[in-house]
């Protein structure tokens, strides 16, 4: 079983077991990029996470994209890099580019 594929499961066991859930992944990378394109993570609305998208530098601005999006039901196509004023808030400053695709697992 891939590490995908191991994310998914968990996601959907916790969603059979009544959590609500969003799933991130990683659609595009450009220049220093701690995880490649296709790096999931799972956030429940409780808080539980699985998996990564970024090694840590931006995996708090996600998961709170990810309750929102659990809240809303609306995906977002979130764009980290040096040229967004949140790159150095959120520890991307290292000249490196990713966009991650937040959906809620219905």
């Amino acid at each position: 079983m891939s590490l995908s594929e191991d994310i998914l499961s968990t996601a959907a066991a916790w969603r059979a077991a009544g959590e609500q859930v969003a799933i991130a992944t990683v659609t595009e990378t450009w220049g220093s990029s701690p995880r490649p394109a296709g790096s999931q993570m799972a956030v429940t609305k409780s808080g539980r996470m699985a998996g990564s998208v970024s090694g840590g530098c931006i995996e708090g601005a996600v998961a709170d994209a990810a309750m929102q999006t659990i809240e809303s039901g609306t995906p977002q196509l979130l764009d980290f890099g040096v040229s967004h004023e949140k790159a150095w808030e959120v520890g991307l400053a290292c000249g490196g580019k990713v966009k991650v695709f937040v959906e809620r697992l219905n």
